[in-house]
């Protein structure tokens, strides 16, 4: 039986097409509450994006994995944080300025980026209305402040040499021009694990929607795993089933194949 089901956001939940929730979506997610399963948001993005995602999913869910599992909260406690360490980021500055790689810094209220390039202005047009529009900072705020995630503006092939500069982290993927880095015991696994652990629920009773490379360990990690169907090829190899697209109702029919809805 499944008691707890974990969502990413862009590309699961929210279309990047039209950049919103589709209605067979927050249709499933009310029938879902009615029927007392636990719901949750489990996404790459941090808290500063919650009140815009509360207004474009139109949903109040009972907690969330964040910044790729680095920041977990259920019933608005904070019950997991993981931060990447500051001597890390700081060997990797000269690298950033040698390469002129662009590179935000997620921290829990706020984001910014070093420099901006053409990649930058690619993956915000792609996203639109739920892209980042991150100010450029100086890099003296690291010592500020603490970081939970990197966002490099790497292709895939350029991850070796930019963890090579970063030591103890890790890339995961889910746009070809872009790559969250996180600690490299982090994950969205880890964070599940540790909503899971609170609640007393098995991992056997747990299911979970992605679509982009940053979503494979949760699916792995989960009973079970969905794929939608506008996922890459690395994430459908391995969920448990594959759905329909975002756009075609995927969610939905997924929940009504294993008799969930």
């Amino acid at each position: 039986m499944i008691k707890a089901i974990f969502f990413d956001i862009d590309g699961t939940l929210i279309s990047f097409n039209t950049h919103k929730v589709p209605q067979s979506t927050k249709d499933s997610l009310n029938k879902l509450r009615e029927n007392g399963v636990k719901l949750f948001l489990a996404t790459g993005r941090s808290p500063m994006w919650l009140e815009m995602i509360k207004d474009m999913v139109e949903f109040e869910f009972d907690g969330y994995v964040m910044i790729n599992g680095q920041y977990c909260i259920l019933n608005d406690e904070v019950v997991h944080e993981m931060k990447i360490p500051t001597e890390s980021i700081e060997k990797l500055i000269p690298y950033l300025d040698e390469k002129k790689i662009s590179c935000e810094f997620v921290e829990l209220d706020y984001m910014y980026i070093n420099h901006i390039n053409d990649r930058v202005k690619e993956l915000r047009e792609y996203l639109g209305a739920t892209a980042p529009e991150s100010p450029i900072e100086s890099m003296e705020r690291i010592y500020k402040n603490d970081i939970f995630q990197l966002c490099a503006y790497i292709k895939e092939e350029e991850e070796e040499e930019f963890l090579e500069n970063l030591p103890k982290c890790r890339a995961v993927r889910w746009n070809p021009v872009f790559a969250d880095i996180i600690p490299e015991r982090g994950g969205k696994d880890v964070g599940i694990g540790k909503i899971l652990k609170h609640l007393g629920i098995k991992r056997e009773e747990c299911m979970a929607f992605g679509d982009g490379g940053n979503d494979i360990s949760m699916l792995k990690y989960v009973g079970l795993g969905v794929a939608m169907g506008n996922a890459g090829e690395d994430v459908k190899a391995v969920a448990d089933y594959v759905t329909e697209d975002v756009d075609n109702s995927g969610i939905k029919l997924a929940l009504e194949k294993y008799n969930i809805l």
